[in-house]
């Protein structure tokens, strides 16, 4: 009998051997496959970083969620809103003093009252008016005598009886006391008086020096005017008055009288008023470093009122400047940034230099030109 060899080949070996085969093939294509359909599946990424440029590549989420504008350029005036006060035109105010010291007798106004060239406001007495009238008086006796004196001399001269030197002493009598009447006269006139009436001498009518409102009353009937450099009540025409702007030192300088204002007053919401700057300070304010700029307006209505807060804006001129959206700047550490578009979907951040602000929109004194793109929108999805 012949030994079997240990490697003889056998059908069923080979059997084996072509199933083995084909398993290992199956499991071989199943792997692969696996992996091209995990590839197939696997998400674009978002960003790709390549420098310092991020690039947004096809099928990010990315591209649905930025928007990239082309930087403008503006060259209009820029509007600076500041505190202004409404007040009185200095020119049309009068403040009205008792033209004696006495007492007050009677007030004929109230406050806010509303009144005439030449209306009587109050009524004083005043022993200091009982002295002027007094004075009037006596003049106007001496001046009567005077003259009866120099048509004595005249007559007495041509009868041969006196000297010339008399006439002339006489003539020079009635020169003076005619001096003297007219200065008396003058002063009762000055205090609103003439000396005559039964009531010469007791009362003093103070009367207004012009038409307006009285804006300030600072004494009741029956008080004592012991100074007469005290104001007794203040008339004001407020048929024009001054909107007045304190204007900041680095503004001051772009601020000249003709310049175009719009005012809004808290009293009157949504209602604009446009005016011209009239006069600016020559000296700015030691303790606040602002100039006062003056604007006029009319106030046939009454709608200014004197100590009312205003907001005035002014145009300030400038310089053509890149603009950009405020959404468009990034803080990055201590600087603004924003990102610009080297190529299609491929940005590199920059820093800038703000310039002022005009709504929602920003200049930008350096960092970046006119025309450039920008992101505008998302640009936080980008920031680091």
């Amino acid at each position: 009998m012949k030994k079997k060899s240990l490697y003889q080949i056998t059908p069923a070996r080979i059997f084996f051997g072509v199933l083995t085969c084909a398993a290992l093939c199956v499991d071989s294509f199943d792997n692969t496959a696996h992996a091209a359909t995990a590839a197939a599946a696997a998400p674009a990424p978002m960003l790709v970083r390549q420098g310092n440029r991020l690039s947004v590549p096809d099928g990010s989420p990315l591209r649905d969620r930025l928007r990239v504008a082309t930087v403008g350029e503006q060259a209009s005036p820029h509007d600076v809103s500041l505190p202004a006060t409404v007040e009185a035109n200095p020119a049309s105010t009068v403040n009205v003093l008792p033209p004696l010291t006495g007492k007050l007798v009677e007030l004929k106004v109230r406050l806010g009252d509303t009144v005439k060239r030449g209306q009587v406001l109050a009524t004083m007495t005043s022993p200091d008016l009982a002295q002027a009238v007094s004075d009037a008086q006596k003049a106007r006796d001496a001046l009567d005598l005077a003259q009866r004196a120099l048509v004595r001399a005249r007559g007495v001269n041509e009868a041969g009886s006196n000297a010339a030197k008399d006439v002339e002493a006489a003539q020079s009598a009635v020169a003076q006391q005619t001096a003297e009447l007219r200065r008396s006269e003058t002063r009762l006139h000055s205090l609103g008086a003439d000396g005559s009436g039964a009531q010469a001498g007791q009362l003093l009518k103070i009367v207004a020096p012009m038409s307006g409102t009285v804006t300030a009353l600072n004494a009741g009937a029956g008080a004592n005017l012991n100074d007469a450099t005290a104001t007794l009540m203040t008339v004001a025409n407020l048929d024009s008055v001054w909107v007045t702007v304190n204007v900041p030192e680095n503004v001051v300088g772009a601020v000249a009288p003709g310049q175009n204002v719009t005012v809004t007053l808290a009293a009157y919401p949504g209602r604009r008023l446009t005016g011209k700057v009239g006069f600016v300070s020559a000296v700015l304010d030691a303790d606040t470093r602002r100039a006062k700029a003056r604007i006029v307006f009319a106030n046939p209505e009454g709608l200014f009122k004197p100590n009312m807060y205003a907001t005035a804006v002014l145009g300030v001129p400038q310089g053509a400047q890149p603009q950009v959206p405020a959404s468009a700047l990034l803080m990055n550490n201590d600087a603004v940034s924003v990102f610009v578009e080297a190529e299609p979907w491929t940005f590199v951040r920059r820093v800038v230099e703000l310039g002022r602000e005009d709504g929602d929109q920003v200049r930008i004194r350096s960092g970046l030109n006119a025309g450039e793109r920008v992101v505008v929108r998302g640009g936080v999805l980008l920031n680091d």
